[in-house]
């Protein structure tokens, strides 16, 4: 069906999906302007070799140059002040309360809509667009999320925050097709070379994939607040020395230097001992998690039990689970079964078949 007379701003990365949702968006018949974003200012080797394309200034050309083709305008938007101030001084302040934090899910209302929509006012557009595997759905006034129909690239997971009000004003071209269909449409479209591009799930401002690195470039007294301290098993025996709780997080094997004869994990970060706790793998599977900075999605409240799906991480299939209100405005999230290495700083997001009813941190 065509939409003519719709205006939308489209973010684009430079890659694939989004490249292919304004390819799809033209055909509908809306009129579309294009933006990507400006985040900082650190931009490596190794960055440009995995063309990860929110930090690679040739993303910035090679979105503007296919808006060009396509014959609608461009903008670039600077937005590495607040991208700072916001999503990567959060990475740091969760790492330095050690909690393993996700940025995207923050990025995604601040920046990729937050800033979004107010240039799409700016602008003149009346929906902005992007390339995520998720859908949208409607009852009655409300706006809510639905998975994506590839449940391999199902996006909701990192879409959580987002607000019916945002949703309302959103265009997720690419929900109802799988990936392979993407990388179809832009071969059938003259852009071969598209189609084959590589993607990357990493964090976009970790250009070597490894946190820890960035840290220590960010945090210069870093070694001081989080020094050497010592590998403790979970009934308190010493059992060798780590490099710094930030080096850890939980459900952590491998790189831990340190051998006990049998497979450790980190269990728990104990900031107030400096002692990284390690036990079995049966030592993390959890029953129970509490959830703060709760937002609901399909209904703005729920009854104490309601039966969902729970992913308290992106890859996971979801767990059963019943939610309960506590005193102090958490969330007490009591599992059918338990669940492997529910880890403070992460999200749990929460279903009801396909439709996503919302989500909160994980504190503990």
């Amino acid at each position: 069906m065509k939409k003519m007379g719709k205006r939308v701003l489209i973010a684009m990365s430079g890659g694939i999906d989004s490249s292919v949702a304004a390819m799809l968006l033209m055909e509908q018949g809306y009129e579309l302007v294009g933006v990507t974003f400006r985040t900082f200012d650190q931009i490596t080797e190794s960055c440009l070799a995995r063309e990860k394309g929110c930090c690679s200034v040739d993303a910035i050309f090679e979105a503007k140059h296919l808006a060009e083709k396509l014959g609608f305008e461009h903008h670039i938007l600077d937005v590495r002040d607040l991208f700072k101030r916001t999503v990567i001084q959060d990475f740091i302040d969760q790492y330095m309360q050690c909690r393993t934090p996700n940025p995207c899910v923050l990025c995604n209302p601040i920046i990729k809509w937050g800033r979004v929509l107010e240039m799409a006012d700016e602008l003149g557009c009346d929906y902005i667009a992007t390339g995520h595997y998720a859908r949208i759905a409607q009852d009655n006034d409300r706006f809510y999320l639905q998975k994506g129909v590839d449940t391999q690239k199902d996006q909701t997971y990192f879409l959580w925050k987002l607000t019916s009000e945002m949703l309302s004003r959103t265009l997720f071209p690419l929900g109802g097709l799988t990936k392979q269909e993407v990388r179809q449409i832009a071969a059938d479209h003259g852009f071969v070379k598209l189609s084959q591009k590589k993607e990357s799930e990493e964090i976009c401002f970790v250009t070597d994939d490894d946190y820890r690195h960035f840290l220590q470039d960010e945090v210069p007294d870093l070694q001081e607040r989080m020094p050497v301290g010592d590998f403790v098993t979970t009934d308190g025996k010493v059992v060798g020395k780590h490099q710094g709780l930030y080096n850890y997080t939980v459900g952590q094997r491998k790189g831990l230097g340190i051998a006990l004869g049998e497979p450790a994990y980190v269990v728990a970060l104990q900031p107030d001992t400096n002692r990284v706790v390690l036990g079995k793998r049966e030592d993390l599977q959890h029953t129970r998690c509490v959830v703060s900075d709760l937002n609901l999605t399909k209904s703005p409240e729920f009854e104490d039990g309601v039966q969902v799906t729970c992913r308290s991480r992106y890859r996971s299939a979801g767990t059963p689970a019943r939610l309960f209100h506590l005193d102090d405005g958490r969330v007490e999230v009591v599992f059918d079964e338990p669940v492997f290495a529910v880890t403070p700083g992460q999200s749990a997001v929460f279903y009801d078949g396909e439709d996503l009813i919302g989500g909160g941190i994980i504190e503990s």
